[in-house]
Parts: C-alpha cells; sequence; structure tokens
C-alpha cells in the first residue's frame, strides 16, 4: 500500500471515529441522565447518584470523567473536609440539553405506545 492511500485511510479513520465517540458519549445509557440533571445548575455526586436510578458509583464516576474530557462538563473541587464536587454543564452542553429533552419528552410520552407495540410483536412472533 502506498504511503498516499495510507495517509488518506488514516484522514477519514480520524475524522469518523471522533463523530461517532461522541454520539455514543452523549447518547449513552448515563450520560443522558447525567446531562439531564446537570441542567438545572452545578450538581453534586452524590445528589446524580440519588437522581440516576440504577447507576453505579463506579460508572457515574466513569461517564463523568468522560463527559468532562468531551468538554460537556465542568468539575469543580471545592477546598472543604471532605472535598465538596459539584458539576455542571459547558455552554457546548447547554446546547445540546434542548436536543436531549426533547428526546426524553418524546421517550415519556411514547413508553406505553412502544410498550404496547413489544406485546403485540411478541404475541404475534409466538404464535407463528
Amino acid at each position: 500500500m502506498s504511503h498516499r492511500h495510507t495517509d488518506v485511510t488514516d484522514q477519514v479513520s480520524n475524522e469518523a471515529c471522533p463523530l461517532t465517540e461522541v454520539l455514543d458519549h452523549v447518547a449513552g445509557k448515563w450520560s443522558i441522565g447525567i446531562l439531564v440533571a446537570a441542567a438545572q445548575g452545578p450538581v453534586r455526586f452524590t445528589e446524580l447518584e440519588r437522581t440516576i436510578t440504577g447507576i453505579s458509583r463506579r460508572m457515574l464516576t466513569l461517564n463523568l470523567r468522560k463527559l468532562e474530557r468531551d468538554g460537556l462538563l465542568v468539575r469543580t473541587v471545592h477546598p472543604t473536609v471532605p472535598p465538596r464536587v459539584e458539576y455542571r454543564l459547558t455552554p457546548m452542553a447547554q446546547e445540546l440539553r434542548a436536543t436531549l429533552s426533547g428526546l426524553v419528552g418524546w421517550a415519556e410520552r411514547h413508553r406505553a405506545d412502544i410498550t404496547t407495540a413489544r406485546a403485540t410483536y411478541d404475541a404475534a412472533t409466538t404464535s407463528t
């Protein structure tokens, strides 16, 4: 393979990977909940842990780091004993919030419809 071809392949990979990564991060199972919960202003780790049902401390920590690394959250450590840590959305995440709120609202409005559709589908596929 020529050096020129490799450069083109690397360029395409470098452009495609971050986009998929970013979409995975912001649309991930826990990320949406974190971003929606942090939308009302600075929020503490323990508040996030209580608000997001089913998330473990480890998973919350990993997702917070990922979102901070992506520039969507700002982590502030207050010099108290014990240290108080707060998270807030960046302007970029505030822009994303409207889209996420719309998605969450859509899911809430259509939850029953989806449950009914699944039951209908399952009944039809089981009887054949």
